[in-house]
This record gives C-alpha cells, structure tokens and sequence, in this order.
C-alpha cells in the first residue's frame, strides 16, 4: 500500500513547487533505485495536464562511464542532454543513492572535467535559469544510516520536514529579507570564525519549498572582493564522493588565500578548478525547524536550524555578485550552542546569536514559530 504521506510530497511538488501548467514538458530525473516516487509523480503531471519524461540513473553505472571518460564524449553527452533541457518547462531532481561515496573512486581530473563541460552548462546555466526547478532527497536505508537512525524514524522525520507548510515559512522569511536587501556589512564571528565582508545592493532570495525539498533558507552573495577573515565549518560535506570534515578558509580581498581541511590537497584541487572556485557566491541562513544535525547530505544540512552556508563557486543569477565557476559548494557552520554558538552581525546590530535570531522582528524565524 502505497504511503500516504508519499502522496502529499508528490502533490506539494507539482502543484505548489513547480505550479505545472498543461502543457508543460517536466523531466523527472531519478538517481536512485527507488521508483514509487517517479509513479507518484508521473500521475501528479498527468492530473495537471502536463507531459512527464523520465530518466533513471544509477551511481555506480555513471562511476563506470566517468572513470574512463573522455572530452569528446562529455561533450557529446552534454549536447544531448542539454537538448532535451531546452524543451522543458519543469525539471523534478530526485536524489536517493544508496551511497554518497559511490563517485569517491572516479579520478579528479575527470570529475572536473564532468562539472565543467556537462553539470555547469546544463544544469547552472539551462535548468537553473530557465525552468521551474526542484530537487529532493528520497529516504533510504542509507539515508537514515547517515542521520543515526532506523529506517522508520528517518522516514518520519523525512516526512516531517518535506511536508512542512512551506507558504507559511515563505511569510516568516519577508522581515528578514528585507532586512537584508537595505543592509552593507555583515560580521559573522564563532570558534576559529571572524569572516566580515559586504551584501550591498546584491539582494535577496527565500528559499521556501520552490527549488529544494527539503527547504528553509534565505541567500544572498557578498560583494566579491570584500570577504576577509577566517571561517571554520564545524559541519562535514561529501563532494565528489570524498568526504571533507575540519574546513578552514583564510580570506584576503574576496580569495580564499589558505584551504586546510582533513584532505588539504584534494579540497585545494577543487578550488583550483578555475579561478571563481576561491570566491564565494552565495551566503545564506539556514532555518528548518526540524533539521538539527547534519547527516552529509547537503540539501539537508545546508537547511540545518541555526545555521549559514558560505559558498565557493558560482553566484546565482538572482542574487548575482558576478562570480562564474564550474563549482558550486555549499559548506555548512551550524552556530547553536552544542555546535559551539557564535553570532552574525547587519552593520553593527547583533542579528542572531547563537543560532536565535534575537531582532523581535526576526523572533518569527526560530523553530518554535515554524513548526
């Protein structure tokens, strides 16, 4: 029998994430096994009276393609699909492998061959920028292995936090977004952190359940040479199937001039992949009332209650600093006081103290008015 709750995700994703008009083409692209998920959404499309297009990946298969790949063929590839990019109106991105470190053996100069010529242009250029996009996470064994817990607690909590009432969140978001498209400076300071730069004029974007499931974040991007300081992430992220824990970035005039992590050498390689990968692109509050810990996932972890990510790479369009590049790596600190503490500061007025926004204006975002 087919779970409930599976239904109310599938109906929030095509009708209030996508808002799927008839006629429009939507791919539903799965990388996992799972397939109750790609049925549920096919018939969600058909209801709207869209065209749903399915595509089904499997990790280890793309492990085997990419180790031995070659720049044609990646162009090749990337002509293919981006073709079929151009002809959608929605594109759905599910993601539910049953191991994160499935690509960890493909080397380097491979994947970044992949990002350049394949992820950047198709994905960061085409899907991004001209279709109604989504991308989620399906609960798994391996998921729930991640986050410490049985496969039913996860599913429960996957659930919980997938099915939240977003419109609610997308209200709570409006005082600070406006705080943040009149605000210069921000200071963020904590263990091994005191990172300063400027948002100026950038803007602002909320995230609340129309790009990501799960969601609950508000972006914007620095001013690209002003970032200077030092920030410590306390969270671990998985990036090319590599797992990075300890990262330490030392700023001077918007560059990371210094990278230490557990694999200095590797996570120097990636942000050698082209010269926008030592700037940042995007900065941004976490606030998901029922994401608490991370589990190396990022589309949970970088929604994570009480927390920012700080972006190598590529900047957004909408909330655009001019910095191009093939990454695009979001790096999580989470600022609550088991994590550390730490504050955020909008020219000179304390924000957010360890992870409680403590502007009475802002009060709407801590957990207890989200949920």
């Amino acid at each position: 029998m087919r779970d409930p709750r599976l239904q109310i995700l599938a109906q929030n994703l095509v009708q209030y994430s996508l808002d799927v008009q008839p006629g429009d083409k939507v791919l539903i692209d799965m990388l996992g096994s799972e397939r109750e998920i790609v049925r549920c959404l096919v018939e969600e499309v058909y209801k709207r009276g869209g065209m749903p297009f399915v595509e089904l990946r499997d990790a280890t298969v793309m492990a085997s393609v990419l180790k031995s790949c070659t720049e044609e063929q990646i162009l090749t590839w990337a002509k293919l699909d981006l073709a079929r990019m151009k002809e959608m109106q929605c594109y759905i991105g599910i993601r539910g492998g049953d191991n994160q470190s499935e690509l960890s053996d493909v080397p380097e100069d491979k994947m970044k061959l992949f990002n350049r010529l394949y992820s950047h242009p198709i994905h960061m250029e085409q899907r991004v920028e001209h279709t109604r996009w989504t991308i989620i996470r399906y609960p798994n064994a391996a998921m729930a292995q991640l986050a410490g817990t049985s496969t039913e607690a996860f599913e429960d909590f996957y659930f919980d936090v997938c099915n939240l009432d977003y419109a609610r969140m997308a209200r709570a978001m409006d005082p600070l977004q406006e705080l943040m498209n009149k605000t210069d400076r921000v200071r963020i300071t904590g263990p091994g952190t005191d990172i300063s730069f400027s948002i100026k004029d950038i803007g602002s974007v909320k995230c609340c359940g129309r790009r990501n499931i799960p969601d609950g974040e508000l972006y914007t991007a620095p001013v690209r040479n002003t970032v200077n300081g030092v920030i410590s992430y306390n969270t671990p992220s998985v990036n090319g199937g590599v797992t990075y824990e300890n990262i330490r970035f030392v700023f001077k005039d918007g560059k990371i001039v210094e990278a230490t992590a557990n694999h200095t050498d590797r996570i120097n390689a990636v942000l050698d992949a082209d010269e926008g990968a030592r700037y940042i692109g995007e900065f941004s509050f976490g606030f998901n009332p029922f994401i608490k810990h991370p589990m190396k996932d990022t589309l949970f972890d970088e929604k994570i209650d009480g927390s920012i990510h700080f972006t190598p790479g590529q900047a957004y369009k909408a909330a655009n600093n001019g910095n191009v590049s093939s990454v695009h790596w979001d790096l999580v600190l989470i600022q609550r006081p088991e994590y550390g503490g730490g504050e955020i500061w909008f020219d000179d007025v304390l924000i957010r103290k360890d992870g409680r926004f403590v502007l009475s204006q802002l009060e709407v975002l801590n957990p207890e008015n989200l949920k």
